[in-house]
């Protein structure tokens, strides 16, 4: 390691290459439970959407624990370090627990087969239980970690460290698209719950551990202690800013209200389909377990493309609030496009659709994400980073709700007209959430946002250290 990327003013383009593995590692593991675990689980287990959305939605209905470890990052440190100590803690906990979602799911779908009520009741609740913890792990790790992001870069380096952070994290998707097709082959047609179960299970473990030994690789040493050179205001002046303090400084504009709500119908718009899009490739195009895993190697290569043109090329010439708007526009056609697709039931069609939305995707992603840190003071990093990282947990959790929730809703009032119309009805809403999220973001001003919190972060200070 060069020492002076531990200790520099930023970040070099390899340090934020070795960086963004802990994104990639959050990308596969995105996969593996959005993508995955939901196809197996609707479409292998029989479970129904609602249970599913429901459950996988626990993770992010924990998001207001966020804004209280941002806080904690902020004030405590262990060793004298703010972030690393709290991405450690956190990727260990997440690693653990996906090692047991798979027995419990199975153990889950016995009980609904057995027909026993009491066990089924049981799992349900120890299913939601886990994903409630993995939300939490998931929590503390990341938000440490953008705050780790804004503590090392300064405002004119953070357009590229976004694009090349969150290419990382599309790298980890596109990987665990491809580890899913190759390691789980043999699954194609299968949908004995022993076999299922057998081949999983061991899958989970290997890609835990490996997870947890590349976020240790990714992070270590890129944190200076507390006090050094390297290290930007956050983590020296936050800890005299109290948890009171800090809620009084993000109610302190209502540009922070109108700025949330776009975070969260921009997430809506990107992520309703999740829960529901590899029984989409499943039920209307007739794909196989690895091939609809495919869709998202195919969905992150074209958000890897727009995440290099917005963060290199469109970005820095129309500024991140015009190309949030170009990209809201490319999400909202792009799930008329998804929609299209499925009255054709061809595959190629599916699959150049989820190019295009990948795409569109990662040119509004880039510019949401450049929008969040340039909304975020320096002065109170996690603080901030945990209000918006709520904004888009809630929105995930919902997103996985109202997906599920809305294909039982479709299948029970068009119980005898095929498979496509559930699935258009999530998709239809999905492009709604687009529209409004760019009727929100006409209602953004910048400068008054950093006016007003400018102003009321100076008071906080003022207060707490006078």
């Amino acid at each position: 390691m060069n020492p002076a990327d531990a200790s520099g003013p930023g970040l070099s383009i390899p340090s934020t290459l070795r960086l963004g593995l802990f994104q990639a590692c959050l990308g596969f593991l995105a996969v593996v439970f959005a993508g995955l675990l939901n196809r197996v689980m609707l479409s292998e287990l029989g479970f129904p959407g609602l249970l599913v959305g429901g459950a996988l939605a626990f993770e992010q209905f924990v998001a207001p624990s966020r804004f209280l470890f941002g806080q904690i990052s902020d004030r405590h440190a262990f060793a004298g370090r703010h972030r690393t100590p709290y991405i450690w803690l956190g990727a260990a906990c997440f690693c653990g627990l996906a090692m047991l979602v798979v027995p419990l799911t199975f153990r889950l779908a016995g009980a609904f087969e057995a027909q026993d009520s009491q066990a089924v009741l049981i799992g349900i609740v120890l299913l939601c239980a886990l994903f409630a913890c993995y939300g939490l792990a998931v929590s503390m790790a990341s938000t440490a970690y953008l705050a780790l992001v804004i503590d090392r870069t300064n405002e004119q380096q953070r357009s590229r460290a976004v694009g090349i952070i969150w290419c990382m994290l599309t790298v980890g998707i596109v990987t665990g698209a491809i580890a899913i097709a190759l390691s789980l082959r043999s699954l194609d047609g299968v949908s004995d719950p022993a076999v299922l179960e057998a081949v999983l299970s061991p899958f989970l473990v290997r890609s835990a551990l490996v997870v947890f030994a590349v976020t240790l690789l990714a992070t270590w040493g890129l944190e200076p202690p507390s006090g050094s050179s390297g290290l930007s205001r956050s983590a020296e002046r936050e800890d005299a800013v109290t948890m009171g303090r800090a809620w009084g400084l993000i109610t302190s504009s209502r540009q922070v209200a109108v700025f949330f709500l776009f975070v969260t119908l921009f997430t809506l718009a990107l992520f309703l389909q999740d829960p529901v899009l590899e029984s989409y490739g499943a039920e209307v195009f007739g794909m196989p377990i690895a091939a609809t895993a495919g869709l998202n190697a195919l969905w992150g290569s074209g958000t890897l493309v727009g995440l290099l043109l917005a963060g290199w090329w469109i970005v820095p010439r129309l500024g991140p609030l015009a190309t949030a708007r170009l990209g809201c526009q490319l999400i909202a056609g792009s799930m008329l496009l998804l929609l299209l697709a499925g009255l054709t039931a061809q595959v190629t069609v599916l699959k150049s659709v989820m190019l295009v939305f990948g795409l569109a995707s990662g040119i509004g992603t880039n510019s949401t994400l450049c929008l969040m840190l340039d909304l975020t003071l320096p002065e109170a990093a996690g603080t901030f980073i945990g209000v918006w990282g709520l904004a888009q947990a809630f929105s995930r959790a919902m997103a996985k709700l109202l997906g599920g929730g809305l294909l039982d809703l479709g299948r029970s009032l068009s119980p005898s007209q095929g498979a496509f119309l559930p699935f258009a009805l999530v998709l239809s809403l999905e492009a709604l959430m687009a529209i409004g999220a760019l009727l929100v973001l006409a209602r953004l001003n910048l400068r008054r946002f950093k006016q007003d919190t400018g102003r009321s972060l100076s008071q906080v200070l003022s207060l707490e250290l006078g």
